[in-house]
């Protein structure tokens, strides 16, 4: 079990005291639902409705960024700059 939980009605990390969900969670996190992406979304979503209630002072995009927002963030691979014809089969890229 984690110590980074949610200190309520603040939003502050138990763990760290940062703002809630700190850097350590977001990561324990997504490895967590690292095969449940939208279930992870949800759950932060029901965190997000329950921080609209206890800081009602804060613009929603901060918020929506802070609770939802990071969870689409992915390290993509580059895109293969050597085939750049995507229109061509496999065997008529390749050189004969």
């Amino acid at each position: 079990m984690t110590t980074h939980g949610p200190v309520m009605p603040v939003w502050s990390c138990g763990g760290c005291d940062l703002p809630w969900p700190c850097p350590t969670r977001k990561r324990e996190l997504r490895a967590e639902y690292a095969d449940a992406p939208v279930s992870l979304a949800l759950y932060l979503g029901s965190y997000l409705v329950q921080a609209t209630e206890d800081m009602p002072w804060t613009p929603a995009g901060v918020l929506h960024r802070r609770f939802l927002g990071w969870t689409r963030e992915t390290a993509l691979p580059p895109p293969d700059v050597r085939n750049t014809d995507s229109s061509a089969s496999p065997t008529t890229r390749r050189k004969r």
